[in-house]
């Protein structure tokens, strides 16, 4: 045995380092981002190129500037620019602007400018402000105006609505977009002259390209749609926009006749064309009429700012930056071409996959071969990963990442020639070190593990569970809770995976469930606690199967919610059986946004038995090999004379743990009856008799 681990100590150290490579993908921290953007970005540089567009920008450059003076314009210079568009029809009209105060040369901000008296201006005063004359425009067109989200409230704020109307499908769009509590908007009266608002909210970047938006948005508890695809509805001349979903989120989004395919919050991936000079018109010539018509007719128009002081630029995958009206031109022609990017959530595992086989191969070749001949496996398998992503991007436009497999391999080709040229026995004493160093963190993890179960004795006449670990540390996991002297709370759980990593999460889970059952909290709420809880404890790529209960012996009742877990088994005292499936998936996945989302059900225990258990009983090995099965689990109760939840327990776990070396998996199981509620009262130490001296 030692001799093989000295002989094989490269092959043990490579899969760790494979592990930790694949481990730090799945987890993704921002530089393992910023890796894979390499690649997406790379595959827009390569193929973007010129091509007509439906778009055209208006563009409030320096010329335009220079004729009109600072920005903010007065209201009546954008009102005959919608005069002068409304003559070539264009298709809509979207400003990626925002008029969030009164005009100042309006009559009333010229009176409270120079401090006037209203009475000895009574005539400024019935004049129409530019404000009310840009809004009759507005009305006359088929205008756009932008709104964003916001973390704050703006002082000029109003309970603004979408003009858009959602009609969604399979689901609730609320609980996939995502959220800003304040919208930020421009003034009432021109809103409401208007045919649509469209939201201009990018997500957070980490080195501020511009990738990806989400094509919907709540703002305030409402649902926007980006301002790209309002203007697609209005040009479509549609009333409606259509969320399709699935049980993972978002699966499309329609504005007819067009169909936008996203990922499950509702986000697309922008494909940038090469930006053309003949897509812009300054806002100066619009203004004095010196366009063709045919520019803008049946055209979707933008008009947004290029000039530098103005600040509305944006860095684009194509290594430029552009003006930030021009990443929504990109975004309607991608939407009326259907020529946006797919991020597949498939495509990861197949990353992930394709990773470790090509990493395998890569190692273990360059162990047996000559450097020279392995030299040419590695290369090999570079221009493979490089052929597969441009192929996918080119002939589907889906984005595969090749940065993190070709930096996998790159990793594994360089450890594989480092073994080649080191001594084996040092690394094999090395590798021993870190061997006994984790099987003490193991013990000591399993014996912090094993404080965490909790003494059920007084409850076993109605409520019995028990844990056998498979290994030195269980990621399944127990718990029962007296909040009251007839309610219980009661949960057991499986975390994904094993070892260390399974038990911090599990203890994770344990003491969340354990803070807020003492705060006497339904158990909707609990579970609600405890998910979102997981979820922020950064426990990348592990979820919770679980089953959570509140039980009130004296009633009867039992509320229950079984969260991606086995199914339960009930049972009467005829024992016809029955088995409730999930109707929920596991915990520590996504966040739960409200209580709502937490599915519970109720039933009486009068007359019933309440059994479950983790896939270690299900699939655990009989002495003859086979696995015990659910029919397997009825047979042991059948064959049991006096049926109480210790019986069951105990039953199951000498039927599996009958002596093997290694269990195949955790042993976890809790049976509930309370047909005999009773405490079991401890019996007290009886203090040694004094012997007196005669």
């Amino acid at each position: 045995m030692k001799a093989f681990l000295q002989k094989n100590t490269n092959y043990f150290i490579f899969f760790a380092i494979l592990l930790l490579l694949i481990s730090l993908k799945i987890i993704n921290p921002p530089f393992i981002k910023s890796v894979s953007y390499l690649s997406f970005d790379l595959y827009q540089k390569v193929f973007a190129k010129k091509k007509d567009s439906d778009v055209v920008i208006i563009d409030i450059d320096e010329k335009s500037l220079g004729k009109f003076g600072q920005f903010p314009w007065n209201r009546t210079v954008f009102a005959k620019i919608l005069d002068q568009l409304n003559t070539s029809d264009p298709k809509a009209i979207g400003f990626d602007i925002f008029f969030t105060e009164k005009d100042k040369q309006s009559p009333e901000e010229i009176i409270k400018s120079y401090g006037l008296i209203p009475s000895d201006v009574a005539e400024l005063q019935n004049l129409k402000s530019p404000d009310d004359l840009f809004a009759e425009k507005l009305k006359e067109s088929k205008s756009i105006i932008a709104v964003l989200g916001s973390n704050v409230p703006s002082h000029t704020n109003y309970d603004r609505k979408a003009k858009a109307r959602f009609l969604s499908k399979g689901g609730d769009p609320f609980e996939f977009t995502y959220s800003y509590p304040f919208s930020i908007g421009s003034l009432e009266v021109l809103e409401n002259n208007v045919k649509g608002l469209g939201s201009i909210s990018f997500l957070d970047q980490l080195d501020g390209i511009i990738r990806s938006l989400p094509l919907i948005v709540q703002l305030n508890k409402k649902l926007y749609p980006t301002i790209g695809l309002e203007m697609v509805r209005v040009g479509e001349k549609q009333k409606n926009i259509y969320v399709e979903l699935n049980e993972v989120g978002i699966n499309r989004i329609s504005a007819r006749p067009h169909k936008i395919d996203s990922d499950p919050n509702g986000i697309i991936w922008i494909k940038y064309k090469k930006s053309q000079k003949k897509q812009y018109i300054s806002a100066s010539d619009v203004y004095e009429g010196n366009f063709d018509k045919s520019f803008f007719q049946n055209k979707y128009v933008l008009i947004g700012a290029s000039a530098q002081g103005l600040f509305d630029l944006v860095k684009t995958p194509l290594g430029i930056t552009i003006p930030g009206v021009e990443v929504h031109a990109n975004v309607i022609e991608n939407i009326l071409d259907k020529s946006y990017l797919v991020r597949n959530p498939n495509t990861y595992i197949f990353e992930l996959l394709f990773s470790i086989i090509v990493a395998l191969i890569t190692f273990i070749l360059s162990q047996k071969i000559k450097p020279r001949y392995s030299l040419s496996i590695f290369f090999g398998n570079i221009l493979a990963i490089i052929i597969i992503g441009f192929s996918v991007y080119k002939f589907k436009s889906q984005l595969v990442d090749i940065s993190y497999p070709l930096f996998i391999v790159t990793v594994t080709f360089l450890t594989g020639l480092y073994f080649r040229f080191i001594e084996e026995n040092k690394l094999a004493l090395e590798n021993l070190q870190k061997e006994a160093k984790l099987l003490k963190e193991r013990e000591l993890a399993a014996g912090v593990q094993k404080s965490l179960f909790p003494d059920i004795s007084k409850f076993e006449n109605f409520i019995f569970a028990r844990n056998v670990p498979a290994r030195d540390v269980s990621g399944d996991y127990f718990d029962v809770v007296r909040s009251t002297p007839e309610e219980y709370f009661f949960t057991l759980a499986d975390v994904s995976g094993k070892g260390i990593k399974a038990g911090m999460y599990m203890a994770k889970a344990s003491s969340i469930f354990r803070t807020l059952t003492n705060l006497k909290y339904p158990i909707e709420k609990v579970v609600f606690g405890v998910n979102n809880e997981l979820v922020e404890a950064k426990f990348k790529g592990m979820f919770v199967t679980a089953v959570f209960g509140k039980l009130n012996i004296k009633t009867g009742e039992m509320v229950f919610i079984n969260a991606g877990h086995e199914s339960i088994l009930t049972f009467d005292q005829n024992k016809n059986y029955e088995y409730i499936k999930s109707e929920m998936p596991p915990i520590g996945i996504v966040k739960y946004f409200s209580e709502s989302m937490v599915k519970s059900n109720t039933i009486n225990m009068k007359d019933k038995t309440f059994v479950v258990y983790t896939d270690g009983v299900t699939e655990g090995y009989l002495q003859n090999g086979e696995e015990l099965g659910s029919e397997g689990v009825q047979n042991i109760i059948n064959n049991i004379s006096d049926v109480t939840p210790k019986a069951i327990v105990e039953s199951i776990e000498k039927k599996l743990n009958w002596g093997a070396e290694k269990l195949r998996d955790d042993i976890t199981c809790m049976a509930i009856n309370i047909k005999n509620t009773e405490l079991i009262k401890k019996k007290p130490v009886e203090k040694p008799k004094k012997v007196e001296s005669k």
